[in-house]
């Protein structure tokens, strides 16, 4: 029998608007439920992958691709290892760094904290997407002698401090005297607040210049390490081995995956088992498939018995009951992709549509890093949900589809009479 004419038969037993409507209406209930889980499953999929891409960016703004430091602590002659870096296909820019721990002190409280000293310049032209975690003040207060300090914002709040007031910096390696070790302090005036939506930075981190870290430090003229910004970030962990060599010496490297390895590995474990419990749904909606194919199946009990009296093989019943299945997977899973990509395009003015309906945040910027929903599309995520989802259905329907194939002509017919 010809393809065409089975797909007539499979999309009137499917479709029709006769007696069995019933039967029409779960069928329609099972290509909805198609519809709806792989829609969620994509909107999930890409809510995720845009959080994971919003942290990642913010981490790699804050940490960098790679870091390079010595063994000693020092890297001497760093600016002309600095060009020796730069000389990698990969690598993009390179930018020196002075870091230390300390004990922050205002007036009132104390805490431990990250000690970084960078250059305001080089900051402002190569990482500009920093300017935008600045709340307060400004990256030019940050001068050289003036001992100006920025704080994260949980840190600030935490020491009570605002912009103006003083605080004390000590350092954890003090000064040694015939009368003992005295540890090593310096007044700075706070001139700027920034807020990353990170504890790890806006809980621990202060920023001073570069210089005038150098100084309290007594470094001379060197530096603790060097931050490197690749062009593929993805090849950074070989980009920084090879910079690494060629600059000679001991040093100590680290790519940005083994710096946050915790947290991505954290996302990845997230995503995987949401992705596994939306799978569930698919596979409920996809299994109804088996109970309407079943109906359809004793509905139309007379007609394949008919068929099968006209000559009508086994396969050819099959076939029908297959493409059955298959109509209904396609269906609902266009229908799903195109709900799904929609959502997902539209889902910034969507929250704020039920926002304005319902009065409520769904993001508080006073509670969350971030006051609007990332999504991120993936045309991988799409088609490979989409593939899951047809191939669950077209597996649904092997079971209905061989009942019907062995459905007796003689025996059915004798019962009608």
């Amino acid at each position: 029998m010809k393809s065409s004419v089975i797909s007539w038969f499979a999309s009137r037993y499917l479709l029709k608007k006769e007696a069995s409507s019933f039967v029409s209406l779960i069928s329609w209930i099972s290509i909805i439920g198609i519809m709806i889980a792989v829609g969620v499953l994509i909107v999930v999929l890409s809510v995720v992958n845009g959080f994971e891409k919003e942290l990642e960016s913010k981490l790699l703004i804050m940490s960098g691709h790679a870091n390079i430091e010595n063994t000693s602590g020092k890297i001497i002659e760093w600016e002309s290892q600095i060009l020796k870096a730069e000389e990698h296909e990969n690598v993009k820019k390179v930018i020196p760094y002075v870091q230390s721990q300390g004990l922050l002190v205002s007036q009132n409280k104390m805490s431990s904290v990250i000690f970084r000293g960078i250059d305001p310049n080089i900051i402002s032209d190569e990482v500009p997407e920093f300017l935008n975690f600045i709340t307060d003040g400004s990256l030019d207060e940050i001068k050289q002698g003036n001992f100006n300090v920025m704080l994260g914002s949980e840190l600030a709040e935490y020491l009570d401090v605002s912009m103006g007031d003083s605080v004390n910096l000590n350092l954890a390696n003090g000064i040694t005297t015939p009368f003992g070790i005295f540890p090593r302090a310096k007044d700075f005036k706070v001139t700027g607040i920034f807020r990353v939506g990170m504890n790890e930075y806006d809980r621990n981190l202060i920023i001073v210049n570069m210089y005038d870290a150098k100084r309290i430090l007594r470094m001379g003229n060197t530096i603790s390490g060097l931050r490197l910004s690749m062009n593929d970030m993805y090849e950074a962990k070989t980009t920084v081995r090879n910079v690494a060599l060629s600059l000679g010496g001991n040093f100590l490297i680290r790519d940005w995956t083994q710096s946050h390895s915790n947290f991505f590995r954290s996302i990845q474990i997230t995503k995987s088992i949401l992705f596994i419990i939306l799978l569930s749904v698919i596979a409920v909606a996809a299994f109804n498939i088996v109970s309407t194919l079943m109906m359809v199946v004793k509905d139309k009990q007379r007609d394949i018995a008919i068929l099968r009296a006209n000559g009508i093989s086994h396969v050819v019943i099959l076939k029908i009951y297959i493409l059955q299945g298959v109509m209904i997977g396609i269906l609902g899973t266009i229908l799903g992709v195109t709900l799904g990509v929609f959502i997902t395009s539209n889902l910034q003015s969507l929250i704020i549509l039920v926002e304005s309906i319902f009065g409520i945040k769904v993001l508080s910027s006073e509670v969350y890093f971030i006051s609007d929903v990332p999504a991120d599309l993936r045309f991988f995520d799409v088609i490979l949900v989409s593939f899951i989802a047809f191939n669950m259905a077209v597996l649904s329907t092997i079971y209905p589809a061989w009942k019907a194939s062995r459905i007796i002509p003689s025996e059915i017919l004798r019962n009608e009479k």
